[in-house]
């Protein structure tokens, strides 16, 4: 039976018909650009002057795409997207400080996002975002050409042990750990730290995920020398894909600093490389664990494709997709339904300090061609199918 995406049925089955108005109304909203720069500037005003804007950002555009401000509320949406066939990742969305106080609060709440993991089979995986786990210069200064040096070196070490600590915690309760990818200038500190940890913990299956961001012109090569690598070494590799969410700021940087930008020249370069490096990772799949991060129709099609072309069991847990909560449940509930291994990946965090990932998702879906305009007509399409039942 051909796997349908576009079953508005199943896709947004978990939606109340006041989930839908709202959904539709939200995507509204986000679907102009205009509103979402101005909206964007008034609560980046808000939150410098410290000013209550909980009481209007939580009922809309947090509710969509926030899990809660704890674990703990996070629980009855992960309870609620299982009863479906739908996993979860909780992803601490707090944006990492240059303090050690607020570095070691992010380390505890990773900490414990691993250990809650281990207790519910609902979750999959842990994940974290790198930069919160140093002091931000680390990460400005960093050059892929020039070796670290002093304060630098010093601080790029107690990185790598904070990154430890979390890995041996993931490797310790059987968890695999996704570490997040980062800006391309300093993206090798992250992927020397995470082969590091795939060397350490990853002997017996994938416990550690790099993430590659294939808008980048050269992760087809580094997935390549990645395989290579573990196959010489004999470690697992943990491969997540993702197209890449800094678009602009690299091209910005590139012309700026005058190099030549890392990205891709056309979203259609990006998709092959995608689509490829997916090719690619099945065809080795002895040593690679997949997790496909993509709310593109076609690769996702692809990918499935691929494991049933390769006589893979659907549900092989070497093999994941996911989306984001709030987006391409379309893509989420459909491949559920058929009996791949799914997950919604769900930041959670208190309201304030999780608006910079909602500032960007709000901005991603106005820039990313189509995309807001497919979740409009699915939307509708089902708002329809339900009147049109219900007169039935």
């Amino acid at each position: 039976m051909e796997l349908n995406l576009n079953n508005t049925e199943i896709a947004f089955k978990i939606k109340s018909n006041k989930d839908l108005k709202r959904a539709l109304f939200l995507f509204n909203a986000i679907s102009q650009p205009f509103m979402v720069k101005l909206g964007n500037v008034f609560t980046r005003i808000a939150l410098r002057l410290k000013a209550p804007i909980a009481w209007v950002i939580k009922p809309t555009i947090y509710k969509h795409f926030v899990g809660g401000e704890t674990i703990e509320e996070c629980i009855s949406t992960v309870d609620k997207l299982k009863g479906f066939k739908v996993h979860s990742i909780l992803d601490y969305s707090v944006e990492g400080g240059n303090d050690e106080e607020s570095i070691h609060a992010t380390m505890l709440e990773t900490l414990k996002s691993i250990r809650n993991a281990a207790t519910n089979p609902a979750i999959p995986f842990a994940v974290f975002k790198p930069t919160a786990f140093a002091n931000q210069h680390l990460f400005e200064h960093a050059d892929p050409i020039k070796p670290l040096e002093g304060e630098m070196e010093k601080e790029f070490y107690r990185f790598r042990s904070r990154v430890n600590i979390l890995c041996n915690e993931a490797f310790k309760y059987n968890v695999p750990l996704m570490v997040d990818a980062e800006d391309s200038w300093y993206q090798h500190l992250v992927d020397d730290t995470v082969l590091e940890m795939m060397k350490r913990y990853n002997r017996e299956k994938a416990i550690v995920f790099n993430t590659l961001q294939m808008y980048r012109a050269d992760r087809l090569e580094f997935l390549k020398r990645s395989i290579e690598e573990a196959r010489e070494d004999n470690f697992y590799l943990g491969l997540k894909f993702v197209r890449g969410a800094y678009m602009e700021k690299e091209r910005l940087r590139a012309f700026e600093k005058g190099y030549p930008s890392p990205i891709h020249p056309d979203k259609a370069a990006t998709d092959e490389a995608f689509n490829t490096a997916l090719r690619i990772s099945i065809e080795n799949a002895d040593i690679a664990s997949i997790f496909c991060g993509s709310h593109n129709e076609k690769s996702n099609l692809l990918f499935a494709e691929a494991i049933k072309a390769n006589n893979y069991s659907l549900d092989d847990n070497r093999f994941w997709f996911s989306q984001l909560y709030g987006m391409s449940d379309h893509i989420s509930f459909n491949l559920a339904d058929a009996g791949y291994n799914v997950t919604k990946y769900i930041p959670y965090g208190p309201v304030n300090s999780v608006m910079p990932y909602l500032l960007r998702r709000a901005e991603e879906n106005t820039s990313v061609s189509g995309q807001t305009s497919r979740e409009l007509s699915l939307i509708r399409s089902e708002i329809k199918r339900r009147k049109q039942s219900a007169k039935n």
